[in-house]
C-alpha cells in the first residue's frame, strides 16, 4: 500500500501549471523551428495541414508534445509565437488557454 501511495504522489507532482511562450511548430521538424523565421512558419503551417501533430518549441529549443485534447486550440497558432497557460506533465503540455 504505501508502494502505490508513494507512486502515487510523484505521478501528481510530476504535473504542474505554467505559462510557457514559444512557437507553434509541427511534430516532424520540431526544435528546428526554434528562431521562428517565416521560413518556420510556412514550413509548420504546411506540415499541420497535411496531419502532422501540433508541438510547442521555446527558444532555447525545447519541444512540448501537445495532448490530443489541445491539439485543435494549437493548430490554430500554427507557425506563430505565443503564449500558453496550461499545465505541464514531463514533456507533454495541455493547453488551458493561448494567445
Amino acid at each position: 500500500m504505501k508502494k502505490v501511495l508513494i507512486l502515487l504522489a510523484l505521478a501528481a507532482a510530476s504535473t504542474f501549471a505554467a505559462e510557457i511562450s514559444g512557437f507553434i511548430a509541427d511534430s516532424s521538424c520540431g526544435a528546428k523551428h526554434a528562431a521562428g523565421t517565416a521560413a518556420d512558419a510556412k514550413c509548420a503551417q504546411g506540415c499541420i495541414k497535411k496531419g502532422g501533430e501540433a508541438v510547442l518549441v521555446t527558444k532555447d529549443g525545447k519541444v512540448y508534445k501537445i495532448d490530443s485534447e489541445s491539439q485543435a486550440k494549437a493548430k490554430e497558432f500554427a507557425g506563430k509565437t505565443v503564449s500558453v497557460n496550461g499545465s505541464v506533465n514531463g514533456d507533454t503540455l495541455s493547453i488551458e488557454s493561448i494567445q
